[in-house]
């Protein structure tokens, strides 16, 4: 602050991930943003949480507190699916998850539910200073949700907390209005992409829209939780809709109110973005951060995801809308890292959220209501550029310095069927090793409960993968993605997944347990045992027991002999 001449900063930003500044981080993605826009920004990293001393550390921000829990919900961060407490914290300094030598749970770099407990540390550390919570767990835990630690359901975690703000999505147009308004004395009403806390009287006095929706309230969902179902379609449906309608639900003695989304950004929006000058890399008083390793060497191509697949939540975060970087754009962010002195001319990933919506988009886009393209089959009015993908990895592939460029992010296998070029393509130079499917399933009553396509898709894949490789006389080595103990899912479905990868002479490499993570489908369906389209009971694998049934079988499976061996054909 010395150096750079500030007496005060308008905006102290505080995450409970270590600082890296890298765009694939979101706090550093808000500060950088913030700064371009004139505004004295600073990060407060893993604060303690014991008292709020930490939160003056920069003194009395002019604006506001930031408040994310970092790139991950807190309880994820620190708890596993089957509620073990993690030894290892990707986003921390070495990957340690606690303070000081002492490795015990009241020594955790970051609190469980870290947005409440931030943002009471910041209300202790300056009066009337608003405080605004965003990131991944803000976001996603903005309504009723469930909370698999505790295993209960919650409330919203804007009304737990008594931020002032909340901001929902990836956050860049709401936090620069919010950084503004404060600024010019405006008041924070009515911001796309944020929810509001109001109690009767501040709600009765706001002008509601008659087509305001009304979702089961926090009382109607605890004398009957199927009602929690109902909400969370409701959510999902309005989100991928892009509704300019508000949402509101009851919360005990307050209301949450929120407001429509902002328009996604633009192709050229996102590349300002991230042509923003971070610098790549975790703040030296970090050390070794084993996310940023994992990412160091990748290039984000794209933003968003039409596949809604119901254990996911990337479309209600990211967005429903698919923006892809402009070429010239990523082959600038490509030239840069080429020049690094630790770079060794591998590119590890030309990614995303999936790597090959790259380039597609839609011919509704402005008028659909669904953008649920991809199930029960692939949307017609779904447009697939195969040349730009394509032309992209030529180009990269062609830079000084660049010896390889892979794609590591997860790909869509439907989309990849209509773009066997591609397809070609990536088995012979952009592959790393094994090139990344996600099945998730092959039993078809679990897909549609998943909201994935058919198990013919798996097969018609592999057969396709495996003749273009016997084409190009090359190997086809491939790691599917498989869940275990989904809603719907039994023992038996496990054993048939088994039978059926062995028959298609596929291995099965990884696999995890159903986490009933906040904001989606798949954690309601969990909660209340109800099909997510018909509303009838399903069967839901809840005890350890059967959850540990459902992981041996294919953990015995990935021993089987057939499975260890590389299979060319």
């Amino acid at each position: 602050m010395l150096d750079r001449g500030w007496n005060e900063v308008d905006i102290v930003l505080v995450t409970g991930d270590a600082y890296v500044d890298h765009p694939s981080f979101g706090v550093a993605v808000m500060g950088r943003w913030l700064e371009a826009h004139g505004f004295r920004t600073a990060i407060l990293s893993q604060p303690g949480h014991d008292s709020p001393h930490a939160f003056r550390e920069f003194g009395r921000p002019r604006l506001f507190f930031g408040v994310t829990a970092g790139n991950l919900d807190s309880i994820v961060a620190n708890y596993t699916g089957n509620g073990k407490v993690r030894d290892q914290d990707d986003y921390s300094p070495d990957g340690n998850p606690y303070f000081g030598k002492e490795r015990t749970r009241q020594n955790r770099r970051r609190p469980d539910r870290a947005s409440i407990v931030y943002t009471s540390l910041c209300k202790g550390a300056f009066q009337g200073i608003p405080v605004v919570l965003g990131g991944l767990e803000g976001s996603l835990r903005r309504f009723v949700h469930y909370d698999y630690q505790q295993d209960k359901l919650r409330g919203s975690i804007l009304t737990d907390s008594k931020a002032d703000l909340l901001v929902y999505g990836m956050g860049e147009r709401a936090i620069l209005e919010i950084a503004r308004r404060l600024s010019e004395g405006r008041p924070l009403q009515s911001i796309p992409g944020t929810c509001e806390r109001l109690n009767e009287k501040e709600l009765d006095a706001r002008e509601i829209p008659q087509d305001a929706v009304h979702l089961p309230s926090w009382e109607e969902i605890k004398k009957d939780t199927g009602k929690f179902l109902q909400a969370e379609r409701t959510v999902d449906r309005h989100a991928r809709a892009l509704f300019a309608t508000p949402l509101l639900q009851h919360q005990q003695s307050m209301w949450v109110f929120q407001n429509p989304s902002p328009p996604p950004l633009t192709s050229l929006e996102l590349d300002a973005v991230h042509e923003l000058p971070f610098q790549k890399a975790p703040h030296p008083s970090m050390g070794d951060v084993p996310a940023w390793r994992m990412i160091q060497n990748s290039v984000t191509i794209v933003r968003g995801c039409v596949g809604n697949c119901s254990f996911c939540s990337i479309a209600r975060h990211q967005g429903p809308v698919i923006v892809s970087r402009t070429r010239d754009s990523i082959l600038r962010e490509l030239k840069e890292l080429s020049r690094k002195k630790d770079f060794r001319g591998t590119v590890s990933d030309l990614g995303g959220s999936t790597a090959n919506l790259f380039g597609v988009s839609c011919s509704k886009n402005t008028t659909c209501g669904r953008r649920d393209c991809l199930y029960p089959r692939m949307c017609r009015h779904l447009r697939i550029d195969e040349n730009a993908m394509l032309d992209l990895l030529q180009e990269a592939a062609a830079l000084k310095g660049v010896k390889h460029v892979f794609v590591s992010s997860g790909l869509r296998m439907e989309l990849l069927l209509r773009t066997p070029r591609l397809l070609a393509r990536l088995l012979e130079r952009h592959t790393p090793g094994a090139m990344k499917i996600a099945p998730e399933h092959t039993e078809p009553h679990v897909l549609r409960l998943m909201h994935k396509c058919g198990p013919g898709v798996l097969e018609e894949f592999l057969t396709l993968a495996r003749r273009l490789a016997r084409e190009k006389n090359m190997g086809s080595q491939f790691t599917p993605y498989v869940i275990a103990s989904h809603p719907g899912c039994q023992s038996e479905d496990m054993k048939r997944l088994a039978e059926k990868f062995e028959r298609l002479r596929l291995p099965l490499r990884q696999f995890q347990d159903f986490t009933p993570t906040p904001g989606t489908l798949s954690t309601a369906m969990y909660v209340t045992g109800l099909d997510r389209d018909t509303g009838k009971p399903i069967h839901i694998p809840r005890g350890d027991g059967e959850r540990r049934n459902q992981r041996k079988i294919v953990q015995k499976r990935m021993a089987f002999p057939a499975f260890s061996r590389t299979l060319n054909t």
